[in-house]
């Protein structure tokens, strides 16, 4: 039980109304909200009060922000008792029912207090952020600005235990800043994976010590013949620090059997000689170099945007010492538990060698302490509830997978896709799966979207942006802007959703885009509000 210390005897002040649409308009929306209708002002005196284990970091990442903010330079100190005035983060007092995510945020016209454990209390100051004015989030004019709360009280609890975001980054290339950006705005909206697409046909994006020449010659390139870029592996640990301080998972992925030219052309002794097949020809981009090569000679590099042709030979020894590697590599530089092997679209795999190539991938991701996650397309191997699934397309390997025992990641590419257009006068994007206004991508409900899957049978949501016409950091904002707090909401909230409700606590987030310099689409469905 928490105990608030009594007010000072100075009459509270009623709460501003752009204060209660403050309180009234968060995003993902809480477990639970009650309005109190009084108001906590935050001045230069106000004090940051620790309690509890692992809890300093917290208090230096919100005095960070409200300093920014404001101006201010709040001071903090730490005390096993609650303070009587200022702002109070506490895992010593957090509800134990709420898990490690959820959290209680309380606030009088005095005190404000949130408890939970670490990453529930993070969520906390997510949601306070967004309880102070947009210009919280932006460095200072001028330091007149009144910071006033609403007081009240808040219990949250996620829905969901995997609610993230995917970032190709093997399509286009994305630097360190750019991902910590990315990282920066899906931890806004309480979103706890980031899942990084490292490998493609058109770049390979992680540095392999035992195998050079997939990011020397690999990783060279992009979509459009763009000089591409590579992370180092001491990069990659600074993105996944970086992500953890956000109490984010980096889920590293490595798209096997197909997707794999950059590797082929790498490693000529990988390449078994690519076919493409007769029936259900794929029609490659024939703009770039010819991407067919011969037994054992490597493949051009590939800058098209076609998918399918290119795959590992389960007969070559060389194929199994490479998988190893690269597992073994990624998994000692990963502390996350999952592994991410792909296994989509591996169209010219013969049936067989792919179900046994999923087999050894089972193999081998366990062997390295890792728990596998692939495209729903790994349902044809013998997985089992070790192994998670991503849903993207076909229902009837969602199906299988669960009848196997695995848990669904629901990401169906017609709802949840990122990079597709909003509609026909999209800027960039594709639509190949639909175009997904930011009414259709959140109108859906993960469990109803598909015919027998059921609530205890998925682990999460995650939206993917793919980068085929992404290039930059302003098109990856209006792709995933504004349809990603919609994703993160069907994530975490536990309520019944309505488009009708959601919409205009969207269209008031137009200020807090703005704020932190997002270059959102503006849709013509949301009423939104600068």
């Amino acid at each position: 039980m928490l105990l608030v210390a009594a007010s000072s005897c100075k009459k509270a002040k009623d709460a501003s109304p752009e204060a209660i649409a403050q309180f009234q308009n968060v995003i993902p929306k809480p477990d639970s909200a009650v309005l109190g209708g009084k108001a906590f002002e935050l001045t230069k005196e106000t004090t940051i009060t620790l309690s509890g284990a692992d809890v300093q970091p917290l208090g230096q990442y919100l005095a960070d922000m409200l300093n920014k903010g404001t101006g201010f330079e709040l001071a903090i100190k730490t005390s096993e008792k609650a303070p009587e005035s200022g702002i109070f983060l506490t895992t010593a007092a957090a509800d134990t029912t709420l898990g490690k995510e959820g959290y209680t945020l309380t606030v009088t016209d005095q005190l404000v207090t949130i408890a939970g454990q670490p990453a529930g209390i993070f969520y906390g100051l997510q949601t306070l952020r967004q309880l102070f004015p947009a210009a919280i989030e932006k460095t200072p004019a001028a330091t007149t600005a009144t910071w006033q709360l609403a007081t009240g009280t808040i219990r949250d609890v996620p829905l969901y235990a995997w609610r993230g975001s995917m970032l190709d980054v093997a399509r286009h290339f994305f630097g360190i800043d750019d991902v910590k950006r990315y990282i920066d705005l899906i931890s806004y909206y309480k979103m706890n994976i980031l899942h990084l697409h490292l490998s493609d046909d058109q770049g390979w994006r992680i540095e392999i010590k035992s195998w050079p020449q997939l990011t020397a010659h690999g990783g060279s390139t992009q979509v459009g013949g763009g000089k591409g870029g590579f992370y180092t592996q001491e990069q990659y640990s600074e993105i996944v620090a970086y992500a953890a301080s956000r109490f984010i998972t980096v889920v590293p992925e490595i798209d096997m059997p197909g997707h794999i030219n950059s590797a082929l052309a790498s490693y000529g002794e990988l390449n078994g000689g690519i076919q493409v097949p007769k029936e259900g020809r794929i029609e490659l981009d024939l703009s770039s170099p010819n991407v067919l090569g011969a037994k054992n000679k490597p493949t051009q590099l590939y800058t098209g945007i076609q998918v399918g042709f290119s795959t590992l030979r389960y007969d070559k020894e060389e194929t199994f010492r490479f998988i190893n590697d690269v597992v073994r590599e990624l998994s000692a530089i990963t502390p996350g538990p999952y592994f991410h092997v792909g296994g989509d679209e591996a169209h010219v795999t013969k049936k067989d060698e792919y179900i046994k190539f999923v087999n050894r991938f089972t193999e081998i991701v366990k062997a390295n302490g890792k728990k596998m996650v692939g495209w729903e397309e790994i349902a044809q191997g013998n997985i089992d509830n070790n192994v998670i699934v991503q849903h993207w397309n076909k229902e009837q390997h969602a199906l299988s997978a669960i009848d196997k025992g695995s848990k669904l990641i629901m990401s169906p590419a017609t709802k949840a896709y990122l990079d597709m257009q909003y509609d026909s006068t999209s800027r960039i994007g594709l639509h190949w799966a639909a175009y997904i206004d930011v009414d259709s991508a959140y109108s859906w409900d993960p469990i109803t979207y598909s015919h027998g899957i059921d609530q205890e049978d998925i682990l999460g949501v995650e939206a993917p942006l793919w980068t085929e016409t992404v290039a930059n950091m302003n098109d990856i904002e209006y792709l995933v802007f504004p349809r990603l707090p919609g994703y993160a909401e069907l994530g975490w909230s536990t309520g019944t959703k309505s488009w009708e409700e959601y919409k205009v606590r969207l269209g008031k987030h137009a200020a807090r885009f703005k704020a932190l310099d997002i270059d959102y689409y503006k849709s013509a469905k949301v009423p939104w509000v600068e």
